[in-house]
């Protein structure tokens, strides 16, 4: 009998494990309502934002990679020569004798130094052979010395430095405004890809915070441009290595004449001299009135002029008489 209870206990769930799989079916049989549009946007607008985000930063990799790494390069370009790498070498070759020509002089420095193409200055004058490129580079032969100043292009930063600077280049300055909005798009939609907590409810918005104050922090802590236009003007006041102090920027307002000078420093400065006033209109002298000149029907004419006839039709002269004593 217990034997018989056991497997009727055992029974029970399966049956009704079974029962809760044939709903199941049914329930997947039955056709789902068709969702309106507003319905699928608003449950899938993050997944198609997500995915054009990834498309959009795949495209702008490579205007990411010139535009960071060349605006890096200018940022330093008191530190160094973003565009040309610069060196200068000295060493001994044969000297020239002064028989040779120009064009084999050139060639035997050139060579020495290792520069090729032509140059585009050449100034020679005894055993001194001077060189210049176009690129900038110098070669000075003085008897048997010669120094090779060089300067090699660097490739990638001196055409990334050419693409940042858009001026002069119309086509590429409209696709780097392309650009410029899918920066504006990478920047929109990285707020709402993601809900909850890691987005912008709480870690997005101190994020957000830190990427703006930073910005106007320094903004602050600096004065803005017009601090920086004040500290040119005191660097430019000070003496230079050589000791020559440069004249000092001209004040934007002058005191008025009748002011009393402060600290005795406006009684140094040149006064202007008076600014002479125009007399009122009745005490200006009268000008002679004008007198036209009468219309080209009214004008007398010109009696015509006698052309003297030719020598041979004037008549003779009776000869002078002589008288006599």
């Amino acid at each position: 009998m217990a034997e018989i209870a056991e497997l009727a206990e055992e029974a029970v769930p399966t049956s009704s494990t079974s029962s809760s799989k044939q709903e199941g079916k049914a329930r997947a049989s039955k056709p789902k309502a068709k969702a309106g549009l507003g319905a699928v946007v608003k449950k899938r607008w993050r997944a198609w934002l997500r995915a054009v985000h990834r498309d959009v930063g795949y495209i702008a990799v490579g205007f990411t990679v010139i535009y960071a790494l060349s605006g890096i390069a200018m940022n330093h370009i008191e530190d160094w020569d973003p565009n040309f790498h610069a060196s200068e070498v000295q060493f001994k070759i044969a000297p020239i004798p002064d028989d040779v020509s120009d064009d084999e002089a050139v060639a035997r420095i050139a060579a020495a130094a290792g520069i090729s193409g032509t140059p585009s200055d050449v100034f020679r004058a005894g055993d001194e052979v001077r060189l210049e490129y176009p690129n900038g580079s110098k070669i000075t032969a003085i008897g048997d010395t010669v120094t090779a100043q060089k300067r090699d292009s660097r490739f990638f930063f001196r055409v990334a430095n050419w693409l940042h600077a858009t001026r002069g280049k119309a086509a590429w300055k409209y696709i780097s405004d392309v650009y410029a909005a899918l920066l504006l798009y990478l920047a929109i939609s990285g707020i709402f890809m993601i809900k909850g907590k890691l987005g912008l409810r709480w870690r997005g918005t101190i994020l957000i915070a830190v990427g703006l104050g930073a910005p106007i922090a320094y903004i602050v802590l600096s004065g803005g441009p017009d601090a920086q236009k004040q500290e040119a003007k005191v660097a430019a006041s000070k003496p230079g290595d050589d000791g020559i102090r440069p004249l000092p920027p001209e004040p934007a307002e002058r005191a008025p004449s009748g002011a009393a000078p402060a600290g005795g420093a406006a009684a140094e400065t040149p006064r202007r001299p008076p600014v002479l006033k125009q007399p009122p209109a009745d005490e200006l002298p009268q000008r002679p009135p004008v007198l036209k000149q009468p219309p080209a029907a009214e004008t007398p004419q010109r009696p015509p002029v006698l052309k003297q006839p030719p020598a041979e039709e004037m008549p003779q002269r009776p000869p002078v008489l002589k008288q006599q004593q």
